[in-house]
């Protein structure tokens, strides 16, 4: 990947990744809230509720366009698709996420936050697995140097 938009998004999918995987190693097994893991849980919160967002709303208007323009509107569809699946399953998640990073939690909102966290970690990280193999490629061909720049630029500017 040769451009700078395609660097940027694939160094966020790995920060991201690495959260995930952090987070479902500490989740995934835990019986309860320790204060380790309700730390982990703000960040956790923090990130799907800025970076999805962020994320998500530039490929949404920025590079699923100029894809489907391109001829590669099935892809783009199918990441649109999965984005709103994972808005949906974040929405739900945020404030379990940020009730138990608070400490207040039962053993059923326990439970819910669990079961959601371990969904949402495997709906993103297929998500960034296809990103990454099947979109993040195609921008070399479908932003000349000067569209690139400009939204690499735009895209910092949201950070």
């Amino acid at each position: 990947m040769t451009t700078q938009t395609g660097r940027m998004l694939d160094e966020e999918h790995r920060r991201n990744l690495a959260l995930l995987e952090r987070m479902e190693r500490a989740i995934a097994g835990a019986p309860e809230a320790t204060p380790e893991l309700r730390k982990l849980l703000g960040e956790f919160a923090r990130s799907m509720e800025v970076d999805i967002s962020r994320h998500f709303e530039f490929e949404e208007q920025q590079l699923f366009p100029r894809l489907a323009e391109a001829g590669d509107g099935s892809i783009a569809a199918l990441m649109g698709e999965e984005h709103a699946a994972i808005r949906e399953v974040a929405e739900e998640l945020l404030p379990l996420a940020r009730e138990v990073a608070q400490g207040v939690v039962d053993e059923e909102a326990w439970d819910r936050l669990r079961l959601g966290t371990l969904e949402l970690i495997e709906r993103q990280v297929s998500h960034i697995q296809k990103e990454t193999m099947a979109v993040l490629p195609l921008l070399d061909d479908l932003l000349d140097a000067e569209t690139d720049g400009e939204l690499a630029l735009e895209y910092a500017a949201t950070a």
